[in-house]
């Protein structure tokens, strides 16, 4: 005789405990609604993918109270930032782009953060941490998601808890897939992803070694960047500033090779120049790709994350646009759930989210090709003069080709949703313009046109613009002459976004000249959904239009 299945209701069902899965789950939760997380594993990390928190990210994290946890993490806060060119690391260094440690790091003017080195089996816990904190938020480990079924009123889910074997029924209202490259919901959804596809075969070697600065005589960086008549073959990272490091042979996307970990110890002290015993604590052998998601979602049923977009590290973003994505969905389902929320918020997902991977990923591919472009020569490590102009050449060709990808401020603030069916566009643009802010990958430029990140701007009390948004639409009356009465219409229609709406005078003249006009309505996730100098004629079909109905 069979036994009855166990059935587990919620809201939200998240299909992943990644760093996606748990800011969604976590920001779900601080919107006050009910998630529920599954994952096949035990929470724990053995091969951290990702070390850097972005600047955008960093300003979620300053929205969810949980900045000084990254600042508190275990990494090396005085450990130099600095991305260098060698040959070895005891032959010749070939350039160098210096960088402040993550302590005299400054926020720059366009952000009241700063990117923060913290790498994921420390950025993890943190995000858990702030997701079983929210009363509605629960997360189940050592769980295997299996299928779904949807009908017109929920998800039907099925699970198996690993550990006993027995089959769970989840029943949610929405599923969200944060389920990795290779997700299991997207493939069950039928997407497809676009692109160039492979790029590499790539293998990560996680190793200890404390004292392995001391074995060279070149001043400690971050990332060292090997090459040799090849081409650059390999990266190493300080994966925590102090005795953990992160070697990547790069590998090409032809030969799908296995080391032994007698080979993986070659390399690495092919990279040192000189032998040593590192001690291997892991080794993670991955494909390096470059695709999108044709669709992110269907019916009830999204993919979020790396399950949309597969990208290169080349760049940091991957992470970082996988928050992204769960913070723009987070506040589209937490209104849908409210009962404000109309259809057109769950198209909006599409349509705003997949321009950015695609710019991302374009992005990220260029840095690899950059670096693997190299023009070397079989005798760049000779002691002689050609010798020496071969390594000027490459140590300037990586030094200009790959600055875009230290300084890439505008591919984390810069993205704009264009098109969106939820914001309103009532300015002449120049398409050329347009063109060149897309392309554009290191030069921010604070705007409040519609799409854009709100700005960030010091208010007179010391907070910044950015901590005013976040948890419903926020209208800014901007001017000397501004107290916010005249909006007052606006405000006798919050009840077509259930009340999420806040009118907020400001009389600053620094914080007026970055938002450029005297009406800016801002939305629940911070980017702007319409500015104007004059308020609509009918504020209701304009909030209705923004809230997707």
């Amino acid at each position: 005789m069979n036994e009855p299945r166990t059935i587990i209701e919620t809201e939200i069902l998240i299909i992943g405990a990644g760093p996606v899965g748990l800011a969604l789950a976590g920001d779900l939760g601080w919107r006050g609604r009910q998630c529920l997380v599954i994952d096949q594993g035990d929470g724990a990390i053995f091969q951290p993918k990702m070390d850097m928190v972005g600047i955008r990210t960093m300003e979620f994290c300053r929205r969810w109270g949980i900045v000084s946890d990254v600042e508190q993490s275990a990494y090396n806060r005085d450990y130099p930032q600095d991305n260098v060119y060698l040959t070895s690391l005891n032959g010749y260094e070939l350039g160098r782009q210096p960088m402040p440690s993550m302590r005299d790091e400054m926020p720059p003017p366009g952000s009241p953060q700063k990117r923060e080195r913290c790498p994921q089996n420390m950025f993890d816990p943190i995000l858990r941490k702030f997701a079983e904190s929210q009363p509605g938020t629960r997360i189940m480990f050592r769980h295997e998601y299996q299928s779904f079924e949807q009908d017109e009123d929920g998800v039907t889910a099925t699970v198996v808890e690993l550990d006993s074997g027995r089959t769970l029924t989840i029943r949610a209202r929405y599923l969200v897939g944060c389920d990795g490259g290779r997700s299991r919901v997207r493939e069950q959804l039928g997407i497809e992803m676009h692109g160039k596809g492979l790029l590499t075969y790539t293998t990560n070697v996680i190793f200890r070694c404390p004292e392995f600065n001391r074995l060279h005589d070149k001043a400690p960086g971050y990332r060292y960047m090997f090459v040799g008549p090849e081409g650059t073959w390999a990266t190493i990272v300080a994966i925590n500033g102090s005795d953990q490091w992160r070697m990547s042979i790069i590998g090409n996307a032809q030969d799908k090779k296995i080391y032994s970990d007698e080979e993986l110890k070659a390399f690495a002290c092919k990279a040192l120049g000189r032998a040593f015993d590192p001690e291997i604590l892991s080794v993670l052998r991955w494909q390096r790709a470059e695709l999108v998601a044709e669709r992110y979602h269907d019916g009830r049923v999204f993919i979020c994350g790396d399950a949309c977009h597969l990208t290169s590290p080349t760049g940091g973003l991957g992470m970082n646009t996988g928050i992204g994505d769960a913070v723009d969905l987070s506040w589209k389902l937490a209104a849908t759930l409210e009962g404000w929320g109309g259809p057109a918020l769950f198209d909006a997902y599409d349509i705003e989210r997949i321009p950015v991977a695609r710019r991302i990923t374009r992005f990220s591919t260029s840095n690899l090709e950059t670096m693997k472009k190299v023009p070397s020569s079989a005798r760049i490590a000779e002691d002689s003069e050609e010798g020496r102009e071969i390594r000027r050449r490459v140590g300037q060709a990586m030094s200009e080709g790959l600055r875009q990808e230290w300084f890439s401020m505008n591919m984390h603030l810069g993205n704009r949703y264009i098109d969106s069916p939820i914001n309103v566009y009532d300015e002449p643009e120049s398409r050329e313009q347009l063109i060149a802010e897309y392309e554009d990958a290191v030069n921010y430029w604070p705007t409040s046109r519609p799409g854009c990140r709100a700005p960030h701007a010091w208010l007179k009390d010391g907070r910044s613009t950015l901590d005013l948004f976040g948890r419903g639409y926020v209208l800014l009356v901007l001017g000397a002459d501004g107290d916010g009465g005249d909006a007052r219409q606006f405000a006798e229609c919050a009840g077509v976004v259930g009340g999420a709406l806040e009118i907020i005078p400001v009389d600053d003249a620094a914080v007026c000249a970055v938002y450029q006009k005297k009406y800016v309505l801002v939305r629940p996730d911070g980017h702007v959904a319409w500015r104007g100098d004059k308020l609509p004629a009918d504020p209701e079909s304009m909030l209705k239009k923004v809230s997707g109905k």
